[in-house]
């Protein structure tokens, strides 16, 4: 393992659904009666479904990682990326020691530290000062060192006044720069970081990006960094993976990972919806249809040089209803570049349903981005309608995604055009179908 710090080897994970614990005593007597007796394999390592939250299931176990095989080099920031349930916190839990693998071994060089959800390791009654030097003494750190290293870590966390107060009494935002700083300044090997840093403010998520990165770059260590924010994968890793129902999918440079991510959405140009099981919606409005028409045709690939319509179909059950539409547009590395709603009040005049009732029908609204406006990249779509109180009645992510390709004539027709911030009046209309 010269240079490897992390190696994952056939590592699997099993669970029983519906169940605590090993099971049930017969099962455990014909697990002793196939491995021990007859020798052969565990009858239930081999039974069971992928982790699909999405599909129903009438077996009693899961796979919530199958067969992954991976190194990690030294000094290495590796990104792990993949959707709700694919398995990204159970690797990092094998990892940490908090579960054990079903299959397979880790071979690990170093003291883990590892921060995979809010008050991770720390006891609630103690201060936050006795629990940094309690994480410190299960890392085998000296009360010298850690008393070294203590005030950069409360300074860190910005939690000085509270730092003799129980832990108990911080908000999670507080918690989780306290467990941060300690993980990060305790001088582990290995830095383990599950999605953590969503729940605290941007000044503190800019400070353990660095903070990582410096870690990386001039310490040496290695960081493992499970996130949803695209932007910070980004920007702290050179190398991801992409897990997908327990399994990794893809392996490589960051950004063709990120790519390879979104484009696991429906990429169709067109995403339509039972309206009597899954759509999205209330009581009041569902969701029926959303796509993308460039050139007079459905496509998920639009020409940077053609106008794009966003086509939204939803069912009102309302009557006399008053809706807004929204669309907001988000890119590659998750972070939002354009938000649009069909509101009179933002001088979107265009659409005559506009601040007017509406009775109980089908209604197609459609916005229109114009030619020449967004750059040549892969874009996910989120929709959402509101009601005349503001609230949500569809909130629905990354429905649908699309690439815009740049064929050239954007560069022959605006170079040295453009001046200042271009501010393009949407056109929003909506149809009552029927």
């Amino acid at each position: 393992m010269s240079g490897i710090a992390i190696k994952f080897e056939n590592i699997s994970k099993q669970y029983r659904l519906g169940s605590i614990g090993t099971g049930t005593l017969s099962h455990d007597l014909k697990r002793w009666w196939t491995v021990s007796v007859r020798g052969k394999e565990d009858p239930y390592l081999k039974i069971g479904q992928v982790n699909d939250r999405s599909a129903k299931t009438n077996g009693e176990y899961v796979w919530a990682l199958k067969d992954i095989d991976l190194e990690v080099k030294q000094g290495e920031v590796l990104g792990i990326i993949g959707k709700n349930g694919a398995g990204k916190s159970t690797l990092l839990k094998i990892l940490s020691r908090v579960t054990t693998p079903t299959t397979g071994i880790i071979k690990a060089k170093g003291r883990i530290a590892s921060l995979l959800e809010v008050g991770t390791g720390f006891h609630p009654e103690m201060t936050g000062r006795e629990n940094i030097y309690m994480n410190g003494s299960i890392m085998g750190m000296t009360k010298s060192e850690i008393t070294r290293k203590l005030e950069e870590i409360v300074d860190f966390a910005g939690v000085e006044k509270y730092i003799d107060t129980p832990v108990k009494r911080y908000s999670s935002g507080m918690t989780v720069r306290l467990g941060f700083a300690i993980a990060a300044h305790l001088e582990p090997e290995i830095l383990v970081v599950d999605e953590v840093l969503a729940v605290g403010d941007a000044e503190f998520q800019k400070k353990a990006v660095g903070k990582m990165q410096d870690v990386s770059h001039n310490d040496g260590r290695t960081v493992l960094f499970v996130s949803h924010n695209m932007a910070a994968i980004s920007v702290l890793t050179n190398r991801c993976i992409l897990l997908n129902e327990g399994s990794i999918i893809s392996s490589g440079i960051t950004s063709d990972i990120i790519g390879n991510y979104i484009r696991t959405n429906d990429l169709s140009g067109e995403r339509v919806y039972k309206i009597d099981e899954n759509a999205p919606g209330s009581e009041n409005v569902k969701l029926k249809a959303v796509r993308i028409i460039s050139d007079e045709k459905v496509s998920s690939d639009v020409l940077i040089n053609k106008e794009i319509k966003i086509e939204i179909d939803y069912y009102n059950y309302n009557k006399n209803a008053l809706y807004d539409v929204n669309i907001h547009l988000s890119n590659a590395e998750g972070s939002y570049v354009l938000a649009t709603v069909n509101r009179a009040s933002t001088n979107l005049i265009t659409d005559d349903w506009c601040n007017k009732a509406r009775p109980i029908g089908n209604f197609r609204s459609i916005c229109v981005i114009p030619a020449n406006f967004l750059n040549d990249q892969q874009y996910t779509i989120d929709i959402g309608i509101t009601n005349e109180k503001n609230l949500w009645e569809v909130n629905a992510k990354s429905v649908l995604s699309f690439n815009v390709v740049d064929n050239g004539e954007m560069r022959k027709e605006y170079v040295g055009k453009w001046v200042g911030v271009v501010r393009p009046k949407f056109e929003w209309n909506t149809y009552l179908l029927g």
